[in-house]
């Protein structure tokens, strides 16, 4: 049986000598190439949990274990899509991608054909050559997440990728992000705000309390893939948003 991408056992997490408790012995699995999303409300503890996986941060008790080794507080077993595109400036956008195909070990001269190859494939071959800056931003993100999807990792985490973005690109980055981790899946643990974003992209979405954190409910989400891009039409898209929002009251 494969170990699970991610697996956390009963995580716990406080600050200031134990007199602020964020996580609350917080157990959760991600399988090999899953999506999983994690929604809750402000301050309870998705960013600390993110930085606890990524070795940034100790947990105060619990374990994280990663393709099946214990990595508690190491780092270096995941990649990672933050909030904002963070690109290099002074790198060109082939650069900055083939950046991480040279941590992943590919020779020079390939990971330059690679990088070009799939900018190509995401529509951004004509900027290939230029600086970050030229991009906007749901663009910017795009060079982002393929930069974290060619890393060698096995696990992705994507903190609120999307979050800075207007409301019509934001769709239509969920909607890319969704044909192409379809096309090359990974497994991922998304954190976001958005209970449509969840619905449309992941396998199971996990609702968080408030802080102290605990899961309150896991929900698998039922629809087919490839998802349809008029989902939200469906009326149980609907009544699975309401009963997240409910959760979240």
């Amino acid at each position: 049986m494969t170990a699970p991408a991610l697996e956390l056992k009963e995580i716990r997490k406080s600050f200031d000598a134990g007199r602020k408790n964020v996580l609350n012995g917080l157990s959760l699995t991600v399988a090999e190439n899953e999506f999983v999303s994690i929604v809750g409300p402000s301050g309870s503890g998705k960013t600390t949990l993110f930085q606890l996986i990524g070795g940034l941060e100790q947990p105060t008790g619990g374990e994280i274990w990663i393709d099946g080794k214990q990595v508690t507080g190491s780092r270096g077993h995941i990649s990672y899509m933050p909030q904002q595109a963070s690109l290099m400036p002074w790198r060109s956008v082939s650069a900055n991608i083939e950046l991480a195909l040279g941590i992943a070990g590919m020779e020079r001269k390939e990971a330059g054909r690679q990088a070009r190859e799939w900018l190509d494939r995401i529509g951004l071959a004509e900027y290939a050559d230029s600086y970050p800056h030229v991009l906007s931003g749901g663009m910017q993100q795009r060079v982002s997440f393929l930069r974290a999807l060619l890393s060698p990792q096995t696990l992705m985490l994507l903190d609120e990728p999307f979050g800075a973005l207007d409301a019509l690109t934001r769709q239509q980055m969920q909607q890319w992000l969704m044909s192409i981790w379809e096309q090359n899946k990974r497994s991922v643990l998304l954190v976001t705000h958005s209970i449509e974003e969840a619905l449309l992209l992941s396998d199971r979405i996990l609702v968080l309390s408030s802080a102290p954190a605990v899961i309150l409910e896991e929900i698998i989400v039922p629809f087919a893939r490839p998802r349809s891009p008029q989902l939200w039409r469906e009326p149980l898209f609907n009544e699975l948003k309401q009963q997240i929002h409910e959760l979240l009251q």
